[in-house]
């Protein structure tokens, strides 16, 4: 079945497997900008009055890769039926969840390919920063289990009443305080998720060993391991690091949720290009790469800049026209 085959079935026969007091809703399905992508979007809609509650969204385009995997039309409509009725009764009331009052202070600042993203970037308030965009998201749950959040468009923007200039000023401030920058040895990242697992630490430090300083690999994230790429506009961590290992840091984006700093003595800025782009390819989710090039921070200018400009612009295997370089001594404008 093809995929535009597989939409139509799905929307006609989606609610048959609901609850029956949910098989009188409408069958929403329209396209939905994510990060990296553009995915088809449903979404159902009660008839009667039921507050302001969310609707879940499930994606079209994952379930018919679960249809691919399995087979079974009939064990896909079940569990996404199943999946639907679970957040549809769990969602919280909007009310209740969204405090406009205290929204200023919890704007956090997440990083994004630019030009891999510019039909998001197109209602999203934003700056652009090298080959990268900061945009803007609002932190609206904070727990033991994770967090949630929802990005800052410009409809939404302006209910906050807040252009991107002041947005760019709180999520500065709030980023640091709510997602606390960190930076770790892949040594210490490797221990900590041995023991995680269970692995008692002292076998965990003789499997792992330890390297030298300036042969190390740094990863740069925050406290929560999400969205923590954006810790690398802090140019304070990178200097201290810089200072520490006595040389220039190439940096290396791993993920939108974190980057990989190494000295300048490490390899040509080129390979490691190659390299990340490699990795990105074959291992890193569409959905969660940052970038193809490789940056330089200069410790003697306090300076962070491209040092690559491969033409791999674009994320998913698509080369696009050479963007436009930004100046990196002021990644604000």
């Amino acid at each position: 079945m093809t995929y535009e085959l597989f939409k139509e079935v799905v929307a006609e026969k989606i609610l048959g497997y609901m609850s029956p007091d949910l098989q009188n809703c409408k069958v929403n399905i329209h396209s939905v900008d994510k990060v990296n992508q553009k995915l088809d979007g449903l979404n159902i809609v009660p008839n009667e009055e039921r507050g302001e509650k969310v609707t879940p969204t499930i994606y079209l385009n994952k379930m018919y890769e679960h249809y691919l995997d399995c087979n079974d039309l009939e064990k896909v409509l079940m569990d996404t039926a199943k999946s639907m009725e679970e957040g549809f009764r769990g969602a919280p009331d909007t009310r209740q969840m969204l405090d406009f009052d205290q929204a200023k202070d919890n704007i956090i600042m997440q990083l994004v390919n630019t030009e891999q993203n510019r039909g998001l970037l197109a209602n999203l308030p934003h700056r652009e920063f090298q080959d990268l965009s900061i945009i803007y998201r609002w932190l609206v749950n904070k727990d033991g289990e994770g967090i949630a959040s929802t990005m800052v468009n410009e409809g939404l923007a302006e209910r906050l009443g807040m252009d991107e200039g002041q947005l760019f000023q709180v999520a500065v401030e709030n980023t640091k305080r709510l997602m606390p920058p960190t930076i770790k040895t892949m040594n210490e990242v490797m221990r900590d998720m041995f023991r995680s697992d269970g692995m008692p630490g002292e076998i965990a430090d003789m499997m792992i060993g330890e390297m030298p300083e300036d042969r190390t690999m740094y990863v740069i994230s925050n406290e929560r391991g999400i969205n923590g790429a954006a810790s690398m506009l802090y140019e304070d961590g990178l200097h201290s690091l810089a200072e520490k290992l006595g040389t220039d840091l190439y940096i290396m984006p791993s993920s939108v949720h974190e980057v990989i700093a190494v000295s300048t003595g490490m390899g040509e800025p080129n390979e490691l290009a190659q390299m990340v782009n490699e990795i990105n390819m074959d291992q890193v989710s569409l959905d969660e790469r940052l970038s193809n090039q490789v940056y330089h921070y200069d410790k003697d200018l306090r300076k962070l800049s491209l040092a690559t400009d491969t033409p791999n612009k674009r994320l998913d295997c698509i080369v696009a026209e050479p963007a436009q370089i930004y100046d990196s001594k002021n990644p604000t404008r």
